[in-house]
């Protein structure tokens, strides 16, 4: 039985985690994966995700090629109280000024892709063919790096 896109990309994500960053949870959906740090029953509303993104999302004037489609992968502040995700967001720039070599140019902090109220450090993957060899490695792999990255400065909030 072949594992859907993020089915793969959670398992290479639970290998590749270091287990000094926490008790690891994730979900995965036909459309993305979620991943977070502390009880499996209280997702933390800053998190870390691979979706699949819609290009109206995007500052883009390309439509969407058929047949192919955007991953977006980095950081999410999903708080209620958008003064929360303002202090998500500057813990996680933060992060990523120390680890300017591995986010690099990439991440781009700010609005998230379709609410404004909640904010994102990531960066998005255009133009992608589902059946893209490695695809589900190096979507992973580049998840790693937002955690890696990001994780040990965020604390103990929920």
């Amino acid at each position: 039985m072949q594992l859907h896109l993020f089915e793969q990309v959670g398992e290479v994500v639970r290998a590749m985690v270091p287990d000094d960053l926490g008790q690891y949870q994730q979900r995965t959906h036909r459309r993305g994966l979620k991943v977070w740090f502390g009880p499996a029953d209280k997702p933390r509303r800053d998190h870390f995700e691979a979706q699949i993104i819609a290009y109206r999302h995007l500052d883009t004037d390309q439509p969407q090629p058929e047949g192919r489609f955007a991953i977006e992968i980095g950081f999410h502040a999903e708080f209620g109280d958008p003064s929360k995700n303002e202090q998500a967001l500057a813990r996680a720039a933060k992060a990523k000024k120390s680890a300017k070599k591995v986010l690099g140019r990439e991440a781009e902090a700010g609005e998230f892709l379709g609410n404004r109220d909640w904010r994102r450090l990531s960066e998005v993957w255009m133009d992608l063919e589902p059946d893209q060899p490695d695809l589900a490695f190096e979507v992973a792999s580049r998840l790693v790096d937002y955690v890696e990255s990001i994780q040990p400065h965020l604390g103990e909030s929920s």
